[in-house]
């Protein structure tokens, strides 16, 4: 999935490239108390305007301009009064200040026409940040997104060299010239591999992504593009640090002439082969597996997930590689001092994507061995995506009302917190977790991961609802 930008974000004009965004100030959202901002009066609210004279772009321009000693501050109060403060404090500290957006001056949006961009895989009528196509590489530093190369300004370029932002993530999908540019519909792309020779002159890295689509970029595609960028992970210095190679994911709501594939049972298959054949010869000359297929491939394939030391440091877990193995280790972790028995009975429901089931169900069979405690594992497929095998994050508020209405769902419903938006109730088609709660008339319990649901299953109710 995708780091969805918040509905305020401010759009940056893709039909002018030339064009650049003033920077808004940026608006506080919270104050760390105990910090130099509370010591200074900042509030939630408050603008802050410029910084030793600079207006700051976005938090990465903020960092360095505040590792100062000597700071000279513009901001505008809750009541539209500018202020001017002049302090001193220690380069390496922080003033405790968040802010509402990560960029002050607008999103970079891709510039490219990807058939299996998955935000373009969306109905119409949705919260307009859903459509938002980051392609921002001061996102991909700061947060791990990831972007194309392909709508950078010299200006960007020089950026990126003077502040040293690394590692990015970078999309790459082929590095066959042509086929790059033909993937992303943009003749710009088939410059990668004189980008990543940029990053590897000044001593930069990168982590790269695959999505693989079949019949076109998989096969002897695929196996020139992990060897290409193997090329940039040797010596001490390695450009390329990881390599995630993902499935593509296809919707409903696609265009039906894009003639993309699904990935099937033996297409995964295939792919698995290649990939860890792959992995033993880069182990041998690299010392790293350096390519990772993500958990998808083996869920699909019906295979077992590799050992939790295979994916070494996992460096793209968030890109759902290693994922769910990190997940089964946390759940063996929080279950190691499990209670005999519950002081009374109880009944909870757990619901993840149809995909992830099969592979967390002996977590739940642990935990149904406590005497009292009934837990039942519910894994829905998609409607409204149009897909059986989904992940638990791509579940809507439509899927778990089609999924668990009518149900015995006991006491309370645990509900991952990958399914709604960040710090907001909502669902990817926009129904909110009240509309959940009254439609399936249970109490909903969000877990964040393996300790939140074991707590859930043991805690008395009285506790908790």
């Amino acid at each position: 999935m995708w780091t969805e930008p918040s509905t305020e974000v401010k759009v940056e004009n893709l039909q002018n490239e030339s064009s650049t965004s003033l920077p808004k100030p940026a608006v506080v959202d919270s104050v760390e108390p105990g910090s130099i901002g509370e010591e200074l009066g900042f509030e939630p609210g408050d603008q802050l305007i410029s910084i030793n004279g600079i207006k700051p772009r976005d938090l990465i321009d903020y960092q360095f301009l505040i590792a100062e000693e000597e700071l000279h501050i513009e901001v505008i109060d809750k009541d539209g009064t500018v202020h001017t403060i002049n302090f001193e404090k220690e380069p390496d500290d922080g003033l405790g200040l968040s802010f509402t957006e990560a960029l002050f001056d607008g999103l970079r949006q891709c510039n490219n026409k990807c058939p299996f961009c998955f935000i373009d895989q969306q109905p119409k009528g949705h919260r307009r940040s859903l459509y938002l196509k980051d392609d921002d590489f001061r996102l991909s530093f700061l947060y791990g997104s990831y972007l194309t190369l392909t709508n950078l300004k010299e200006s960007d370029w020089k950026r990126i060299e003077e502040q040293r932002l690394s590692p990015l993530f970078v999309s790459i999908h082929a590095t066959e010239p042509q086929l790059r540019a033909c993937l992303l519909k943009n003749p710009q792309a088939s410059m990668i591999m004189k980008q990543i020779e940029w990053f590897a002159k000044r001593k930069l890295q990168i982590h790269a992504q695959v999505v693989v689509c079949p019949e076109i970029n998989d096969g002897i595609h695929l196996q020139n593009t992990l060897q290409d960028l193997a090329n940039y992970a040797k010596g001490n210095w390695p450009v390329i640090l990881s390599t995630a190679v993902v499935p593509v994911g296809l919707t409903r709501f696609r265009p039906t002439e894009d003639n993309l594939k699904a990935i099937n049972r033996k297409c995964a298959l295939k792919v698995i082969n290649q990939v860890e054949l792959l992995q033993k010869e880069f182990k041998s000359k690299i010392g790293t597996n350096f390519a990772w297929l993500s958990d998808e491939w083996y869920l699909i394939a019906g295979q077992p997930l590799p050992k939790r030391n295979s994916y070494e440091n996992l460096p793209q877990q968030e890109n759902g590689v290693g994922s769910i193995r990190a997940f089964l280790e946390e759940m063996d972790n929080a279950t190691i001092n499990l209670p005999k028995k519950i002081r009374h009975n109880k009944t909870c429901s757990w619901v993840v994507g149809r995909l992830v089931k099969e592979a967390l169900g002996p977590a739940c069979n642990r935990l149904n061995k406590i005497e009292g405690l009934t837990l039942k594992l519910y894994g829905l497929p998609s409607p409204y995506w149009g897909q059986e095998q989904v992940v638990t994050g791509l579940l809507t508020g439509q899927d778990l009302i089609r999924g668990l209405q009518g149900q015995q769902l006991g006491d309370q419903l645990l509900l991952p917190s990958v399914m709604l938006r960040q710090n907001q109730d909502l669902f990817l088609d926009d129904m909110s977790l009240e509309q959940i709660r009254h439609a399936l008339k249970v109490p909903i319990n969000i877990v964040n991961g393996a300790d939140d649901i074991v707590a859930a299953a043991i805690e008395d109710l009285d506790k908790i609802l």
